[in-house]
């Protein structure tokens, strides 16, 4: 169905829902790569114009993606709760916007939104827009500690090594360990997907979280059928972690179907390894993926990256982050595109339900800088992120890129006055590694943990 506009005396024309999404998106490298950007800024505003007067309805009735050849649409369109958008069918995304910024029941919400509802309102946001509304999601989740309450921040400790040598593991862990890093989860890059090194730094984080009675949990972020065959060799796995994709062909190009998703959640879950939550999932994304897979069907690369979190939600995920400059410079191309991508994504993510980090990172060939993260850091912190990265000096040896260190999240806690997740933090006062009263998980929460 094609929409059209009329701004300064020239009409502008858009062929179909996808163009109109894609002409109204924020400028980013990777949708001028795609062919698919506006193309001048008037485009771009007449495109958001009309989008904000485009109802809602409309996203239930165009497919950017095919339902027929696509099962990422197919789980979108079957999953939707038509009760729960009952309340919001009558609005515009213009309308949804405010709707969202009076203060609405989001929980309510969520089963009646799309992904691509949800693209759509974050594209006529502003940065506060996007702060204000995310950080009044606070999504819970568990396993031996809760992840996302009020007041909260936790961390990954990314104790990466380029040979995956268990000593410089080791050392890099207790770094982050006595920084308070690791409540998120110690989650290692493996520099092979081989099963026996998987297996073999599997065994060392267990016996590690084991012998220090440590409530976090461990994940090797091997491919998924790689942690399958240490699930079937007695591994101890706490977390299965894959990255998605917005459509069937970028999972296709992971190596990975919903089917295989499901096979390996049921497979952590039947491990009972759990304390305090049965959250075993652990999935990462980021905007461009499906273009460098040559699986985008013309969709804009942000929209693609917010229908990948309906695939993360439909498995009921521990932890879920965008690797927001992780990609490139052709797909983001400065600090200024990242940071908009990352509050994005954080902001779509919440609204769908998720328990949102974000990997405030950039490459060494982005036009970005640590100036950039750090403002990205504190934008976040002020919209309510689940959890970010610890990385030893910020940067990541194996990955050759640049993340935050377990000094940028010590700063934002201390910052913001957030605190680590309650297990996590008494253990760190029972270990003598933090001066701080512990605030233990309140009673109110035990079994409403949700996603």
């Amino acid at each position: 169905m094609p929409y059209c506009h009329t701004l300064g005396g020239t009409r502008y024309h858009f062929d179909d829902l996808r163009t109109l999404l894609a002409r109204a998106t924020p400028l980013r490298s990777g949708d001028v790569l795609a062919g698919i950007a506006a193309r001048s800024a008037t485009e771009r505003v007449a495109a958001q114009m009309t989008l904000a007067d485009l109802p809602l309805s409309v996203f239930l009735n165009e497919a950017v993606v095919p339902y027929e050849s696509d099962d990422v649409t197919r789980l979108i369109i079957d999953s939707h709760e038509a009760a729960a958008f009952a309340a919001i069918s009558h609005l515009t995304v213009g309308g949804f916007r405010d709707h969202l910024l009076t203060g609405c029941d989001m929980a309510a919400l969520r089963p009646g939104l799309t992904p691509e509802m949800v693209a759509a309102v974050s594209k006529i946001m502003r940065l506060q827009d996007l702060i204000a509304v995310a950080q009044r999601c606070h999504i819970t989740t568990a396993f031996r500690s809760t992840i996302g309450l009020p007041g909260r921040l936790s961390v990954r400790l990314q104790p990466n090594h380029p040979t995956d040598d268990l000593l410089g593991i080791a050392a890099s862990t207790l770094d982050g360990l006595l920084l308070g890093a690791g409540d998120a989860v110690i989650g290692i890059n493996p520099a092979t997907d081989s099963p026996q090194i998987t297996h073999r730094l599997l065994d060392m984080l267990g016996g590690l979280i084991e012998r220090y009675e440590i409530p976090t949990q461990s994940c090797v972020l091997a491919h998924v059928t790689t942690t399958l065959r240490c699930i079937e060799a007695g591994a101890p796995v706490d977390l299965v972690f894959q990255s998605i994709g917005g459509t069937e062909g970028t999972n296709r190009s992971f190596g990975v179907t919903l089917a295989l998703l499901a096979e390996a959640r049921d497979a952590a879950l039947s491990l009972n390894r759990g304390t305090v939550g049965r959250n075993v999932m652990y999935f990462e994304t980021g905007q461009g993926s499906a273009l460098s897979a040559n699986a985008h069907h013309g969709v804009d690369q942000q929209t693609i990256e917010a229908r990948a979190y309906a695939v993360a939600r439909a498995f009921d995920p521990l932890l879920v982050n965008s690797v927001v400059g992780f990609i490139g410079p052709e797909y983001l191309a400065d600090g200024k595109q990242i940071t908009r991508a990352g509050l994005e994504d954080h902001f779509c993510a919440k609204l769908l339900g998720l328990p949102m980090g974000v990997d405030v990172c950039h490459t060494n060939h982005a036009e970005a800088d640590q100036d950039d993260m750090d403002g990205l850091l504190t934008l976040l912190g002020a919209a309510g992120i689940t959890y970010v990265m610890g990385v030893p000096g910020a940067d990541d040896v194996m990955l050759s890129y640049q993340s935050t260190s377990f000094h940028d999240a010590l700063y934002l806690r201390q910052t913001l006055g957030l605190r680590p997740a309650p297990e996590f933090e008494a253990w760190l006062a029972r270990m003598g590694l933090t001066d701080r009263t512990p605030e233990l998980l309140p009673p109110s929460f035990a079994g409403a943990l949700t996603v």
